[in-house]
């Protein structure tokens, strides 16, 4: 028998996997695929060994358990003075990954175009592509990965059905601001353009920024799906648990792929975040403990020949080596991962294109050791 025609020809193994397989195999320190390498609260583990002897191990509801749906409502509020009800646009998903596809599918038809900025995370465009639509891009601009708004207008057509932006932003660690958001609601006013916001690294933000969520603008705000992680906040990246706001009547087509797409998700998890949400401390204070680790991981690489680029989010940070090779970004990540023992990730792997501007990307979401170890390793090149 033949196989049928790929869906996604052009899709292969992820740079993700491709690069941690790599690290394996050279016994190489990785600090390529984003997830930390210590554990979350104890506490939080207690909460889940609770909820599981409480009997919350069957089905949790389609939408998600209502009490961290309210507690996710008191957050938002309290965060970005915006208003959810957690019955009608608040939905827990399988990970920020499972929520980034029901908004896609549930809003992009055949012939709709997608507006995509570029670098961007690998999950977009797949999902655009098996929808029939037609990813548009719009590069970021160098090395300040911020919006060329005139690229951006030119872009748009009578197609354009959806805008997706990701902030703090992976992989460059740039985040938008509140101007950016206001020239956002300007450009697409008068538009039915809705707007995906992927903000699953929302409470990892530096040196003293508010975070620019997409739910602090009103009229952005009732055009756009929001997406976040628990995983990505409270460091449980394998549990895969994120949700999405959205205003009541886009979350009823986000809720009819999501029926059908995971259902619902664990429910002693579900509890034990409920739980945990209680104190708001567990996720105001993450900035600052990233902070320190990326302070740390920048000074530990002044010695080396490596040019950070600015970092003002999320849990990676970026460096230009062109001052060390002209090679192309995959050889000398590859190369640094077999003969320096550090993976990273090549940024050429978040564009269409491949544009490559010699730059990797290294997670610094790890243990303070691994990161001297690291160091120590990338300085001698």
């Amino acid at each position: 028998m033949h196989a049928p025609p790929s869906k996604l020809p052009s899709v292969g193994t992820t740079i993700f996997s491709v690069m941690s397989a790599l690290a394996a195999e050279h016994e190489a320190i990785n600090l390529s695929q984003g997830f930390p390498d210590f554990d979350c609260d104890s506490h939080l583990f207690s909460l889940v060994q609770q909820a599981m002897h409480a009997g919350h191990n069957q089905y949790a509801p389609m939408p998600g358990v209502p009490i961290l749906r309210e507690r996710i409502a008191e957050m938002t509020s309290e965060l970005y003075g915006a208003a959810y009800d957690p019955e009608q646009e608040i939905t827990i998903t399988a990970g920020a990954t499972a929520a980034l596809f029901a908004a896609i599918s549930a809003v992009v038809h055949p012939g709709d175009e997608v507006i995509v900025l570029e670098p961007a995370y690998d999950s977009y465009v797949p999902v655009i592509t098996l929808c029939g639509g037609t990813p548009v891009f719009v590069r970021l601009t160098w090395p300040e990965y911020g919006i060329d708004w005139q690229a951006l207008r030119r872009a748009l057509s009578s197609r354009t059905r959806m805008i997706i932006l990701n902030s703090p932003h992976n992989p460059t660690a740039a985040t938008l601001s509140a101007h950016d958001l206001q020239k956002l609601d300007e450009l697409i006013h008068d538009t039915d353009i809705l707007v995906l916001s992927d903000e699953v690294y929302e409470h990892i933000i530096f040196d003293g920024r508010q975070h620019a969520s997409v739910a602090r603008n009103e009229n952005l705000r009732q055009r756009a799906f929001v997406v976040s992680s628990f995983g990505k906040t409270f460091h449980t990246t394998g549990w895969k648990v994120g949700y999405c706001l959205a205003p009541a009547e886009l979350m009823r087509e986000f809720r009819k792929v999501h029926q059908f797409l995971t259902f619902s998700v664990a429910t002693p998890l579900q509890h034990a975040f409920a739980g945990y949400l209680q104190d708001e401390n567990r996720y105001l204070e993450l900035g600052r403990f990233y902070q320190a680790k990326r302070d740390l991981f920048l000074d530990m690489m002044r010695a080396s020949r490596f040019r950070p680029l600015a970092c003002c989010g999320t849990y990676f940070q970026s460096f230009d080596y062109s001052a060390i090779s002209e090679e192309d970004d995959q050889s000398m990540a590859r190369r640094v991962t077999q003969e320096w023992g550090v993976a990273a990730i090549p940024v050429s792997a978040f564009y269409h294109d491949g544009t490559d501007n010699r730059v990797l990307r290294f997670c610094f979401a790890k243990s303070d050791e691994t990161l001297e170890r690291a160091a120590e390793r990338l300085c001698r090149i």
